[in-house]
């Protein structure tokens, strides 16, 4: 006997905005804050323009998400209409699934969704997250470029690490996992937080990341483990040049510095915030329109 799939108790909707590429983080954070599972999917072969969609129960948590697209719009300068359809739960799934096959990043990093068959490549690491979380699974070009970073600064062994702003968590499991060090992570989004949380458990990497709440610097953990000899920063071009001093502050002597979340244009703003304050580009990595820049503190 066939037994028919199980129906959600309440009715589902899909809401959706389609924005440039430096508001898609923006956005997925703001949607996120009412749907447990964001799809970000390509709408151009240009990288232009992205659809963030997520499903929540019709009507739940509607004062939440009005301030939060309004705190977006604010942020990033881009202000969307939110689209809103109803919608069957399996073929959201059946869509976001098939947008997230496994990736490749770099030479050393598969990243593979939850909703594939267990496997892995044994000429790289594996990373294994929630097919949902496509902003953080190595399918964006900031995220690919701060893998390649990653195996180019690897040799120097870093023993400190900082994962500032965390998103799925990929960057601090990549850096735990290819040098066997401990990492914090950290984010201003409890949602970030317990994905982060709940990938490392899945990937086995529990015991060397830990992940905190907390807004940037000021966050207790990053302070009490500072300074750093190698911090991620994959974030957006505004919120890096304001932190520009801390950072330079909060790495040794000789540290390493991975920045990403801008796009190529926004470069020259973000290399003349940290100029300021002694750092000195190494390497500039691009993926599509996104850059990725590894800055050094000179040795005293």
């Amino acid at each position: 006997m066939t037994i028919p799939p199980r129906r959600h108790a309440t009715e589902l909707e899909t809401i959706a905005v389609t924005v440039p590429p430096e508001a898609v983080e923006a956005y997925e954070n703001a949607l996120s804050i009412v749907c447990a599972t964001i799809g970000i999917f390509e709408v151009d072969d240009a990288q232009t323009a992205w659809r963030v969609e997520g499903v929540r129960d019709i009507g739940s948590g509607e004062d939440e998400l009005r301030t939060a697209l309004v705190l977006a719009a604010a942020l990033t300068g881009v202000d969307v209409p939110l689209e809103r359809t109803p919608t069957e739960s399996e073929g959201w799934l059946a869509r976001t699934y098939e947008a997230f096959p496994e990736q490749t990043a770099g030479r050393r990093f598969a990243i593979r969704g939850t909703h594939l068959e267990p496997g892995a490549n044994p000429q790289r690491i594996t990373l294994v997250l929630d097919a949902g979380v496509a902003f953080g699974s190595g399918e964006h070009g900031s995220t690919r470029g701060c893998l390649r970073a990653l195996e180019m600064i690897a040799h120097r062994r870093p023993r400190r690490i900082l994962d500032l702003g965390c998103g799925s968590g990929i960057l601090a499991m990549a850096a735990a996992a290819l040098l066997k060090r401990p990492v914090l992570a950290t984010d201003i989004d409890p949602w970030s937080v317990r994905v982060t949380r709940r990938n490392a458990r899945m990937n086995g990497l529990s015991n060397l990341v830990s992940c905190h709440l907390g807004n940037g610097w000021r966050t207790p953990a990053i302070r009490q483990n500072a300074p750093y000899d190698l911090v991620f920063a994959n974030i957006l071009a505004r919120p890096l040049c304001s932190m520009a001093a801390e950072l330079a502050h909060n790495l040794l002597p000789g540290g390493t510095a991975i920045l990403a979340g801008l796009l190529d244009t926004q470069v020259r703003m973000v290399l003349s915030a940290h100029h300021r304050q002694g750092l000195v580009l190494e390497h500039r990595l691009r993926e599509g329109d996104w850059a990725t820049l590894i800055l050094r503190k000179p040795d005293v």
